[in-house]
């Protein structure tokens, strides 16, 4: 080996010390694991989803709980289990006193709602605006839908195993919410936790007065419905008004739903009680939305309902169902962080231009 002075060694492409390569490695490793999160949650989604649900669950629970102790100046604890107790009493009395007779009731909505809408095809087909071909593919698609639907409402067999499963994460998460919040927040950084807790209870507060209000709205159409359509001699008035109700958990694309049922169903028994349904529909609908959704958004989150029903639109899409029932809730939970996010940039501005003008 010669003797003469070597030239001094470069970092090669494989020497994790050359500052170029460890940089374009950790941009790689970002980019990979961003690809790997996104076909992660695609395949998880559904179970993504069943866990947002427990979430929500929860919130509603601990609502229950806070708004119980107002009144009842007792444990946590035990202000929980009456609020759990009082809502498996009323599903129970929903199904063991009222569900043999509803039940029986979804047959002949199906029927009603069949012969109302072949009527409607029937005339639209008179009138020369819609082709044989065209109003028989679609008459098969809409009733095929309504089917499947009537269906899953009065059976629900494919729907308690996800039920159950959303319903025992929001109990667990509901009887010590502070655990499930302490251990996220070990995972992170110290100067990240407080702005964490901060956004934490943000995002509850804002998910009880959202859940509040529309259990309120649900009962309101529910029963609302269920009265009036029983004045005015609407068949099956019980039935349409838990329909109603359920329906009401679904902003904008519930209210489109019932309305349709109400109004098929009432003009099944005459002009007149088909009139009255529509009334009644109207009653509802502006006592809920001129009411009722203004109050809870003033105290929650005020969506714009063009975003709610191109969210709905989309997680229904994907995820059927359970997606377009939590699309509200996640909307609202993504509007708060945004939020709080851009809350926090704007006061580390503030504090940045503070310090500035102290120190210059």
């Amino acid at each position: 080996m010669s003797d003469e002075a070597r030239a001094p060694e470069q970092p090669g492409p494989s020497d994790f010390r050359d500052p170029i390569t460890t940089r374009e490695l950790k941009r790689a490793a970002v980019w990979l694991g961003l690809a790997a999160g996104i076909v992660l949650a695609w395949y998880l989604i559904q179970t993504l989803l069943l866990i947002a649900g427990g979430l929500v669950i929860a919130s509603m629970l601990d609502g229950g709980a806070r708004l119980l102790g107002r009144v009842l100046p007792i444990r946590r604890g035990w202000r929980l289990a009456i609020v759990c107790l009082a809502v498996t009493a009323f599903l129970l009395w929903t199904f063991y006193f009222a569900g043999a007779s509803i039940g029986a009731q979804f047959g002949t909505l199906r029927i009603v709602v069949t012969e109302q809408f072949n009527r409607i095809v029937d005339w639209v087909q008179a009138m020369g605006l819609m082709p044989r071909d065209s109003a028989n593919a679609i008459g098969e698609q809409v009733m095929g839908s309504l089917g499947r639907l009537t269906s899953a409402l009065g059976t629900a067999i494919g729907a308690v195993s996800s039920m159950a499963m959303i319903l025992v994460i929001g109990v667990f998460v509901a009887i010590e919410p502070r655990l499930y919040e302490r251990g996220f927040a070990w995972m992170l950084p110290m100067e990240r936790r407080q702005e964490f807790y901060e956004t934490s209870a943000k995002l509850g507060y804002t998910m009880r007065r959202l859940m509040a209000g529309r259990l309120l709205g649900m009962a309101v159409e529910g029963v609302g419905t269920w009265l009036l359509l029983l004045v005015g001699g609407v068949p099956m008035a019980a039935l349409l008004g838990i329909l109603t109700g359920l329906l009401a958990f679904l902003p904008n694309i519930g209210a489109i739903v019932s309305g349709l049922l109400l109004v098929l169903v009432g003009f099944s028994a005459g002009v007149e009680t088909g009139l009255w349904a529509i009334a009644v529909y109207f009653v509802v609908q502006t006592v809920d939305g001129y009411l009722i959704v203004p109050t809870v958004a003033k105290r929650s989150v005020d969506l714009a309902p063009a975003l709610v029903l191109s969210a709905q639109l989309l997680l229904g899409s994907l995820c059927g169902i359970l997606g377009l029932a939590l699309a509200d809730p996640l909307v609202a939970m993504i509007k708060v962080l945004l939020e709080q996010r851009s809350d926090a940039k704007a006061e580390e501005a503030a504090a940045s231009a503070v310090t500035h003008r102290i120190t210059g």
